[in-house]
């Protein structure tokens, strides 16, 4: 391959710049800020990461089907609250309870989805309501369950110290740095996402789907069942995340979770993800969830005021945004 072609492939790759971008910011801090350089400093920043790239993984495959969720931030804990209150309030088992709350997770993904499909409104419009009426739920049983605006406490149920286990353990060396599990798990996610979108058919159809529905229908696409999916994956993911928030703290604010769907978004957007859908990859998904996490930790090890975080975060994505669109119209005059 010459040398012109190698650089044309380099250049198609939409996690280019965000690999550059964080390659750069890892050394801005490491230069500034002493305490970034600990293994102690390496866990929180892979920690923070993992809280964003996890959900930031199945936004990123949404995205490159050519939809959205704003719903997915308050969606975590929808089934936060689902499984505390049946585990809890309604006395259930603990592990039936989890079923039942992936059983509604899943429902609420597959139903914006059937909505978005069926009705042939944006799915920015779909999820925008969702939000909101997630958000109202969320708060409203809470508070009616418990009177408060926090879950109920779920470390008494039986079974809560073998799912904290798969969900919220840490490890690594007694006395030394440990690292929590959902750090793997995100990576695991990540490379399972990453193999579907390269290695099967359901990737293409994914790709095609986000790239021109009408061509990928034209020759026998499934775009409407895969768009169902990628917002049930949506959902999954929503359910997943939250049993390490239960697990984690024991129990969930109702009124968290507003604001995260962005920070999934931003995450993708940053690693590549079109926002017309068709381009973009789970690594790069990875890549701006590590921009995500480097920044907000670096900040606070350097000393700077952390309001200046937002500024940064609104930033990088404009850069992103403007690196992608340049590349594109650079390859496409190569």
């Amino acid at each position: 391959m010459s040398a012109r072609g190698l650089l044309v492939r380099l250049l198609l790759r939409r996690e280019l710049s965000a690999l550059v971008a964080a390659v750069a910011i890892f050394v801005l801090f490491w230069i500034i800020a002493e305490p970034f350089r600990s293994w102690a400093a390496m866990s929180t920043i892979l920690y923070q990461s993992a809280t964003i790239g996890l959900m930031a993984v199945a936004v990123a495959l949404l995205m490159i089907g050519g939809e959205f969720d704003l719903s997915s931030g308050v969606a975590v804990v929808t089934a936060a609250m689902v499984t505390s209150t049946l585990a809890v309030t309604v006395g259930l088992n603990l592990f039936v309870a989890m079923g039942l709350a992936l059983v509604v997770s899943i429902s609420i993904g597959m139903f914006n989805g059937w909505l978005v499909t069926k009705t042939g409104i944006p799915s920015f419009l779909i999820t925008l309501s969702a939000l909101f009426m997630l958000f109202g739920i969320n708060l409203g049983v809470t508070k009616f369950v418990t009177g408060a605006v926090a879950t109920p406490n779920l470390s008494t149920v039986p079974g809560f110290d073998l799912i904290k286990a798969i969900w919220a353990t840490k490890v690594g060396p007694d006395g030394g740095t440990q690292f929590s599990i959902l750090i793997l798990w995100w990576l695991v996610f990540v490379a399972i996402a990453t193999y579907v979108l390269l290695r099967t058919r359901l990737g293409n159809w994914i790709l095609a789907s986000g790239g021109n529905a009408a061509s990928a229908r034209a020759v026998g696409v499934p775009t409407k069942r895969v768009k169902i999916g990628l917002f049930a994956f949506v959902g999954f993911s929503a359910w997943f995340y939250s049993m390490h928030q239960l697990t984690g703290y024991n129990t969930v604010q109702a009124g968290s979770g507003l604001g995260g769907e962005f920070l999934y978004i931003i995450a993708a957007v940053v690693g590549g993800c079109a926002l017309t859908g068709g381009a973009g990859s789970a690594i790069g998904s990875a890549i701006g969830a590590l921009i995500y996490g480097m920044t907000v930790q670096g900040i606070v090890y350097a000393g700077w005021d952390p309001n200046w975080f937002r500024f940064f975060l609104g930033l990088m994505l404009l850069l992103a945004v403007l690196l992608n669109l340049n590349v594109k119209r650079i390859t496409a005059k190569m």
